[in-house]
């Protein structure tokens, strides 16, 4: 029943510097109390000549891009190609993929970034997994505490308990959210889908759908 939900149905690890992250696990979540730490025994292992090292517990891509007025924290790996732009802001435990977009006033904490993962603008993205290419439209947000502070249940068939207070989005390969969209609390979303603007995504949506605001999920044409 929760297999859609499986990292191996998520994500290609081929796409990470943080594929050992996963090993061992088998919902993505389970990985967000490891992030601290796997990044500050990756860093260390790091090529100098690949890697700058501009801060403690921060490592960045010699070819990477990153804007002066960015504010970056620990533990932080940045990998080749990635652009962390203006005003971008970083608060730790993430791991940005190659070639990634962390953009404008965007936030990131306790998170992983697969490669060619675009957050481009005004994006808050908290205990959360983008996968590979998928791209979070202008103003859309995780969230990743409920209101009433309880544990997240993710909303699959019974529900599965997740034991944490903070979970945000796990969001397959090439997902698409539209913009000014909000993925509450243990959202899933498969590979392949699309997610309208301004919509309210809550449970799981599964792999090669359209989720409509307001008018239910579609199945996706792939052509």
């Amino acid at each position: 029943m929760y297999t859609q939900l499986e990292i191996k149905n998520l994500f290609d690890l081929e796409h990470t510097i943080a594929a050992a992250l996963f090993d061992g696990k088998t919902y993505p979540w389970e990985v967000l109390g490891d992030i601290k730490s796997f990044i500050l025994a990756l860093g260390a292992t790091l090529d100098a000549e690949r890697f700058d090292h501009p801060a403690e517990d921060i490592w960045i891509a010699k070819d990477a891009k990153v804007a002066p007025s960015a504010c970056l924290n620990g533990p932080l790996i940045v990998d080749s190609g990635a652009e962390i732009r203006h005003c971008a802001f970083v608060r730790g435990s993430a791991i940005v993929g190659k070639n990634a977009v962390v953009g404008n006033s965007c936030e990131l904490k306790n998170c992983v970034l697969f490669d060619n993962v675009q957050v481009p603008h005004f994006n808050y993205v908290g205990d959360s997994v983008l996968g590979y290419k998928a791209h979070m439209g202008a103003g859309s947000v995780t969230s990743n505490v409920k209101s009433d502070k309880k544990n997240i249940v993710i909303h699959a068939g019974e529900g599965i308990e997740t034991g944490l207070r903070k979970i945000g989005a796990m969001l397959g390969d090439r997902v698409e959210v539209g913009c000014n969209s909000v993925l509450n609390p243990g959202t899933i979303i498969g590979r392949d889908c699309i997610v309208y603007p301004t919509s309210c995504v809550r449970g799981v949506v599964p792999e090669r759908h359209i989720y409509k605001r307001g008018e239910g999920i579609a199945q996706r044409r792939m052509d």
